[in-house]
């Protein structure tokens, strides 16, 4: 359901080039989800718990055993409150799954201040979500910041609280899986990560499940590592960060983080350019909007964002290395890259570079700007 970004646009009621300012004011102005006490996440109950019964997907011959890929965990931290979050959870056996908790983020800092609880960290994992929540989810807002209350922005989250948890879940899943993050471990891994590459494997939480809710006829929900839902889930959010870093020095018109570069790596930023620097600042800046971007290229209002033939154009007309290039060393990349230098225990190292693939500001345009074709009325020739 969300491996198209016309999808994402079809459930926010917005156009394709407005979703980022949809997510912004979103992310700007979160509003408190109602709750509910009837929700169709909660029609059948069971206690007694045997999560071999779920159609969980082994995705390739290289993985350990079956993996939840699409499922939101929805945590409570005492400080922060609480935080909505994707982690994939391999299943151990009947009641057990290895969950890759990303340290120093929202669950792994709530499940540290868990320690002496003997049960763990309750969590409740949402499988099946409405699109809006999924892109809620997959957003980095600042702590104390409820991803859920961003949903609620976005369209109508109704939320229930769990069965068997001091929780709530979105209503609208399709199912809903109930436990405890415990302080055991198990090793998890290797599996595709967001470029397509295989991730290690590392020793991580155990989630012990107590209860599963769903509707009477679920649907089960499984994101395709590496693919296009992935890919969107991850980037989309990446790109009101890097459109308000750019805004501080230049006039951005829209950011799309592009699914070539693993929607994650590279990125395109549209400004409307109102001074000679303003596409070495936006370079500059669109890397201090999103730390793990690689390669960006800037371009003018003319040239689509999300069309990859038309950057290409740009770079191909208004581009030269030896003016236009900027090449950053030695700088914070990402752990997604297996071109960095990684080395464990310490932040991932690459080099940037960014294209300024505008109109060379003392230039005359009309040497670099596209000659249109007269729009053709058909019924002038007797055609409909």
């Amino acid at each position: 359901p969300c491996a198209a970004r016309r999808n994402f646009a079809l459930a926010l009621g917005v156009s394709i080039d407005r979703l980022l300012f949809a997510l912004s004011d979103a992310l700007a102005h979160p509003q408190p989800p109602p709750l509910v006490t009837d929700a169709p996440c909660q029609q059948v109950v069971h206690y007694e718990v045997d999560l071999t019964r779920l159609p969980i997907l082994t995705h390739l011959p290289s993985d350990p055993g079956p993996y939840v890929t699409s499922g939101v965990a929805v945590v409570r931290d005492p400080d922060y409150g609480r935080n909505a979050s994707f982690h994939r959870l391999l299943r151990l056996d009947e009641r057990h799954f290895a969950a890759r908790i990303v340290e120093g983020r929202g669950t792994h800092t709530a499940l540290r201040k868990a320690a002496d609880d003997p049960a763990g960290l309750p969590v409740a994992i949402a499988i099946g979500c409405p699109l809006h929540v999924l892109l809620a989810a997959s957003m980095s807002p600042p702590k104390g910041v409820d991803e859920l209350s961003i949903a609620q922005a976005l369209a109508p989250t109704p939320l229930v609280k769990c069965q068997t948890l001091d929780l709530h879940v979105p209503a609208e899943a399709e199912l809903v899986l109930e436990g405890h993050i415990t302080h055991q471990s198990a090793p998890e891994g290797p599996f595709p990560d967001l470029t397509g590459t295989l991730d290690i494997v590392r020793q991580q939480p155990v989630i012990a499940i107590q209860c599963i809710t769903h509707r009477r006829d679920p649907i089960y929900h499984a994101l395709l590592p590496a693919g296009l839902e992935h890919k969107l889930l991850m980037g989309m959010p990446r790109e009101p960060t890097i459109y308000a870093a750019v805004a501080q020095v230049a006039r951005p018109l829209n950011v799309c983080i592009t699914p070539g570069g693993a929607s994650w790596l590279h990125a395109v930023v549209q400004i409307d350019k109102r001074g000679p620097d303003d596409g070495r600042r936006a370079i500059e800046a669109a890397f201090r909007g999103h730390g793990s971007l690689k390669h960006v290229v800037v371009v003018d209002r003319d040239v689509d964002p999300f069309d990859p033939a038309d950057v290409e154009w740009a770079i191909a007309t208004r581009f030269q290395a030896d003016r236009d290039l900027v090449v950053l060393t030695d700088q914070p990349g990402s752990s997604l890259d297996p071109s960095g230098y990684q080395v464990p225990g310490h932040k991932a190292r690459t080099a940037k570079m960014g294209l300024d693939a505008t109109i060379p500001w003392e230039a005359d345009r009309t040497g670099f700007q596209r000659v249109p074709y007269a729009p053709v009325d058909l019924s002038d020739y007797g055609l409909e």
